[in-house]
């Protein structure tokens, strides 16, 4: 089961958004994002937080229309993305998409960022971040990963918690065999697809990686609204 988690950050490119949504997918509104759903027509099928980022209007608006609420108390030890990814993992979802977590705050564009890292409730799901034409994602060791896109797209690699040892990549137009990632260097900033499918492979370490992708020519602004 996929869930669609919407964030109270940035919403670049809503329209990648749209395209993205499919019928049966579970939408989360992590309290202000139920604004990017209201803004968007789109109704979350739960919206949790301590609701401090929406107007009490707007949240009525979405108990009228048949969302189920979830209130936390504004003293917590977690932010509303945290409960919205818990409450995610609970449901049974093994794919998560994150909307609108990056470029409103920095200390929690880095947290959201490092959050499938941080927490073993989401060693059960792959939770990618989507910002536009980027997408965030975590890749653990002793594991084959295959990113899918198109030759031309960017693919950077950063180490987290330390080197990433033993690391082979294909399909890229800077391929490694068995070579290490320093933690803290840049060497795997702007790597290239050539073609639609990267492998990535490492036996040490955390990787995060980012995909950035061609713009769609096709993609048209959004219009509609809630």
């Amino acid at each position: 089961m996929r869930s669609i988690i919407f964030a109270n950050g940035v919403l670049n490119h809503p329209e990648n958004a749209l395209k993205t949504l499919n019928i049966d997918d579970l939408i989360i509104a992590a309290d202000g994002g139920a604004g990017h759903c209201m803004n968007l027509g789109i109704k979350p099928g739960v919206a949790i937080g301590d609701f401090d980022s929406i107007s009490p209007d707007h949240l009525n608006r979405l108990k009228e229309a048949g969302t189920e609420i979830i209130r936390h108390p504004v003293r917590k030890d977690c932010t509303d993305l945290e409960l919205a990814l818990k409450l995610a993992v609970d449901r049974g979802a093994d794919e998560i998409l994150i909307f609108g977590a990056l470029g409103r705050r920095w200390d929690m564009t880095i947290a959201n960022i490092l959050m499938p890292a941080a927490s073993h409730l989401l060693a059960q799901s792959q939770v990618r971040i989507i910002d536009g034409f980027q997408e965030i994602l975590l890749l653990c060791e002793m594991k084959p990963h295959a990113i899918h896109g198109r030759a031309g797209d960017i693919l950077s690699l950063v180490p987290l918690s330390g080197d990433v040892r033993d690391l082979t990549l294909g399909g890229l137009e800077y391929p490694l065999q068995d070579d290490i990632l320093k933690f803290g260097a840049t060497r795997g900033i702007s790597n290239v697809l050539v073609a639609d499918t990267a492998t990535i492979y490492f036996k040490q370490g955390q990787l995060l990686c980012i995909l950035t992708r061609q713009a769609d020519p096709q993609l048209q602004e959004v219009t509609s609204r809630w």
